[in-house]
């Protein structure tokens, strides 16, 4: 049978053969026959839903499956494909190129004349580059093909603008944890192993909602248990340690690290030190961190303050000091100071508006009396002529105007009540009395 052969149902006694394939890996021996076995994804495949439709009456077009590892993608087109009865080609972005896309647009064209539609299913497409993406698109358009294809990381920024608008997304969730000790059930006479529900619930917990890592930590438990019953030392050998999930280029990461910076933003060091913590066991880079602990000080509190960018450059300093792990303490102490701070953005605001004005405005001209007069000509040109310095006022304050004639009276920077900048807002709104009040002369 070809590659380009339609998929079919295997029969009860095949399949029965290969579930006890102790060659195959045991998350290869349980994927499922049909959407009835297919456990999790409800919110696209539940009765009535939206993809479960397209399926059932076989209109299926151009879809892209978008989630974390393990959460049934591969199986899902398998399923698509033997549900449609196309043919089923499956195709690795890691493996091929331009030239193996032709070859198979080639048979797919062929297919679709003798009435025979194609499934092509590529495996994570986001490693295809833009040529290669491309490729994909006529084929797309004259219906030689229908693409599914698997990704881990946001297809809004992996996938082409062109074929993203000719597919629809679907998002799979993480299986819960109950859907994963479902599938730990089903797969316990295959594994060869009795185990209690206590233990198949610890082993979901470690999976984290990927089936795969759930299936072989299972196969690995099964194999050191001699009398057919799994222990709770098989489990913890097999487990090792959590594996997060995590991707340092791609979209988990910046999930985690928005949500450590909400957190602090919200002044919550519980979450703050969980999200951390998270970064922390897989295996950022900790002066990433500690950059970003920097942002959150300058951003999020600011002048409410001052001494938040401090800590969080002396954080930097010693994190990059000390190193790991001893540096992880100094990122922790960082991220509780900054979510006890007082927050304020109004310095990080006020510096967009004065940008904002910059952009949409044509340049005004300097004010002659912000102007340095270096030379005789320039002083006769009037360049500096009504400077007042302030450090000959007894005040210490002028009224003299900074800013140009069009945009006097402007303001950028309004401070809060939190934290120091209170107290620079009473002074703020002191030197703008005293100003208004010089610049209104003496009162008639």
């Amino acid at each position: 049978m070809s590659l380009f052969d339609p998929a079919p149902g295997l029969g009860p006694d095949l399949r029965e053969e290969l579930k006890h394939d102790t060659q195959r890996p045991l998350a290869e021996r349980m994927r499922p026959e049909s959407l009835e076995e297919y456990v999790g994804q409800e919110h696209i495949l539940g009765p009535g839903k939206p993809l479960r439709v397209q399926i059932e009456k076989d209109r299926l077009t151009s879809i892209i499956l978008w989630g974390p590892p393990g959460t049934g993608k591969t199986t899902l087109a398998t399923l698509i494909a033997r549900h449609t009865r196309c043919a089923f080609v499956p195709f690795s972005a890691v493996l091929s190129g331009i030239k193996e896309i032709k070859e198979v647009m080639v048979q797919a064209e062929r297919h679709r004349r003798g009435g025979m539609r194609t499934v092509l299913f590529v495996d994570e497409i986001h490693r295809f580059n833009k040529a290669q993406q491309d490729a994909f698109l006529p084929y797309v358009e004259k219906g030689d093909i229908i693409l599914v294809g698997a990704t881990t990381e946001n297809p809004s920024f992996e996938v082409i603008s062109a074929l993203l608008s000719r597919s629809k997304v679907y998002a799979l969730r993480p299986l819960s944890q109950e859907e994963t000790l479902i599938l730990l059930k089903r797969a316990l006479p295959v594994a060869g192993v009795e185990a209690e529900d206590a233990l198949l619930e610890q082993i979901a917990l470690y999976a984290g909602g990927d089936a795969r890592t759930a299936y072989n930590i299972l196969e690995i438990a099964a194999a050191a248990s001699e009398d057919g019953v799994l222990r709770p030392q098989a489990v913890e050998d097999a487990v090792q340690r959590k594996m997060l999930l995590y991707d340092k280029g791609g979209e988990e990461h910046f999930n985690l690290i928005s949500a450590l910076h909400k957190s602090v933003r919200s002044s919550d060091p519980d979450a703050a030190l969980y999200w951390l913590a998270r970064m922390l066991e897989a295996g950022e880079d900790r002066m990433y961190i500690a950059r970003r602990l920097v942002r959150m000080a300058v951003e999020d509190i600011g002048l409410a303050d001052p001494r938040a960018v401090e800590q969080a450059i002396a954080c930097m300093q010693t994190v990059h000091f000390l190193g790991v792990p001893e540096g992880d303490q100094a990122l922790a102490q960082a991220a509780i100071y900054l979510a006890m701070a007082p927050k304020s953005d109004a310095a990080y605001r006020a510096l967009a508006a004065a940008q904002e004005l910059v952009r949409e405005r044509p340049p005004e001209a300097i004010p002659m009396q912000l102007r340095n007069a270096p030379t005789r000509a320039m002083k006769e040109w009037g360049y500096s002529q009504g400077y007042e310095h302030a450090h000959t006022q007894e005040s210490g304050l002028t009224a003299m105007e900074c800013l140009p004639t069009a945009l006097s009276g402007t303001r950028f920077y309004e401070p809060t009540s939190r934290g120091t900048e209170a107290r620079i807002r009473e002074r703020l709104e002191e030197i703008r009395k005293w100003v208004a009040e010089r610049r209104a002369g003496p009162k008639s």
